[in-house]
């Protein structure tokens, strides 16, 4: 995620990522592999992180970015296994995570998500912080099995345990936790490095989020590999370095709320000013962070 120095086009990606593009190009997209653990393989294009686990049943894949990038994603796949893409699990209902859905389950691919996933993007979406009326998805972008709460897979003599989170970035999360590779997709709950997105109008909130990384914190240990939804392969101290610089914003706008300061008055207080620099250089800015736990607090 390259560092984008005007604002507005900050928004419009942000935008993108959230309601899938309309008309972006994506030639010069290349997919790229990274081994992660075991049978685990992290596919990274544009948009949110891609989980590939293979096995003699199949692929078992999280998320699918944006749809005019399947059939990149899917010859990346081939690579790794002959076999059909059996299961795709979405983290979150982001255009970003969801884009390529219909064009996975069009081949048989059955498309798992929470049941808010599936209704969310069932029905139009208005995003108030941008202005923006989102349609809803086309029916074969919908998930086919929706969970409540939990749900495990017994796949290739190991288990993929898929948990709801939130309300967090969304009220839509989840994460996928690869049992015998040890191995955490934590979707949009961890941008590894960045500041976050926490979408308010889907039902994100500034202390589900910190709660959720702290569900995230129990479970994993030293030899974890963490997949984020965006940035790097991490461990279980980039996820305590991440957990850090959430806890001592969100603590911040939250007192800041208390104490009746108006959104540009926290603004000019500069929270995030005391992290490198580089933690604003990805999509979300650090004013569009700020303004999005503000806007988590004063609700």
């Amino acid at each position: 995620m390259s560092r984008i120095a005007n604002p507005l086009a900050a928004a419009a990606l942000m935008l993108a990522l959230v309601a899938g593009p309309a008309t972006a190009q994506f030639d010069d997209v290349v997919v790229k592999k990274h081994e992660a653990s075991g049978s685990v393989v992290m596919l990274e294009g544009r948009g949110g992180n891609i989980a590939v686990c293979t096995g003699p049943k199949g692929v078992f894949m999280v998320d699918s970015q944006f749809a005019p990038l399947s059939s990149k994603i899917r010859a990346e796949i081939e690579t790794l296994s002959e076999g059909p893409v059996s299961f795709l699990v979405n983290t979150h209902w982001h255009g970003d995570h969801v884009g390529g859905n219909a064009n996975f389950q069009n081949e048989g691919t059955i498309v798992v998500a929470h049941d808010n996933v599936r209704k969310r993007m069932s029905a139009e979406h208005f995003n108030d912080l941008f202005d923006r009326q989102m349609p809803a998805s086309d029916a074969a972008a919908l998930p086919v099995v929706t969970f409540s709460e939990d749900v495990t897979f017994h796949w290739d003599g190991g288990a993929i345990e898929i948990f709801h989170v939130g309300p967090a970035h969304t009220d839509t999360d989840a994460m996928i936790y690869f049992r015998k590779d040890n191995v955490l997709h934590m979707g949009d709950i961890f941008f590894n490095g960045y500041f976050p997105f926490i979408d308010v109008t889907s039902g994100g909130t500034a202390a589900g989020y910190v709660a959720a990384i702290d569900r995230a914190l129990a479970l994993v240990d030293d030899d974890t590999v963490i997949i984020p939804g965006h940035g790097p392969l991490a461990g279980r101290e980039d996820l305590l370095v991440y957990r850090g610089v959430l806890q001592g914003t969100t603590t911040a706008v939250e007192a800041a709320v208390e104490d009746g300061k108006t959104l540009d008055e926290v603004k000019a207080m500069n929270i995030t000013g005391k992290y490198p620099e580089s933690w604003g250089s990805g999509f979300v800015q650090p004013d569009l962070f700020i303004t999005t736990l503000y806007r988590s607090y004063q609700k």
